[in-house]
């Protein structure tokens, strides 16, 4: 009877088994290797694009910061300039304001009064005068708030008894003070249509 021995022969089987499988564990770490190198320059690549991206938007974001800032400059240039227009404006107003106001008192002021005092603080005309009665002192008042379009809301601040003497004569007079606004120009135009309107309504015949 023949006898072989397969000892060997299965050693050499278990040895190529053992190098497949480590040639299967190698290529499969490799491939393992190459899979996760790609994922990471994927992942890298759209880090390094989002990074270009940020750095664009922080970039464009400074130049709208500096024209941000450059606006607000020239919008303020352009306040400045208005205030001193409107400052030049007011002061070409206000040097007629004399010529108004002695103007309006002439036309207004009425007979049997006369003026013995003027003042003006800001806006506001303080009148001293002397009439002949208190009536008279009540038409300059109507005068003034209704009449003119340079002085308004007038304001009797006190009346006060006493004499003048006419012909060596001791006449009763009423010595009164009175309180009224002078207008500006625009507030001025704007009271002048007003009393233009209220002249034609007085005016037209009634039906």
């Amino acid at each position: 009877m023949i006898r072989i021995n397969l000892l060997p022969h299965r050693e050499a089987a278990k040895k190529r088994r053992k190098e497949s499988f480590n040639i299967a564990i190698l290529v499969a770490a490799m491939a393992g290797g190459v899979f996760a190198g790609l994922i990471h320059l994927m992942y890298q690549g759209a880090i390094d694009a989002q990074e270009s991206d940020n750095t664009l938007l922080t970039n464009e974001i400074q130049k709208l910061d500096q024209q941000i800032k450059e606006i607000a400059d020239i919008e303020s240039e352009i306040a400045a300039l208005k205030a001193r227009k409107q400052a030049v404006e007011d002061l070409q107003a206000d040097r007629n304001m004399p010529v108004h106001l002695l103007t309006e008192l002439v036309k207004q002021l009425p007979d049997g009064i006369y003026i013995t005092k003027l003042a003006q603080q800001d806006r506001v005309i303080t009148i001293n005068g002397v009439a002949q009665s208190n009536e008279r002192v009540s038409e300059l008042l109507r005068n003034l708030t209704s009449k003119t379009p340079w002085l308004n809301k007038p304001e009797l601040v006190e009346i006060v008894a006493g004499t003048v003497s006419v012909s060596r004569e001791q006449k009763r007079v009423g010595n009164f003070v009175v309180r009224v606004r002078l207008s500006n120009p625009a507030e001025a135009d704007a009271q002048q249509a007003l009393i233009a309107k209220q002249s034609v309504q007085t005016e037209s015949p009634k039906p």
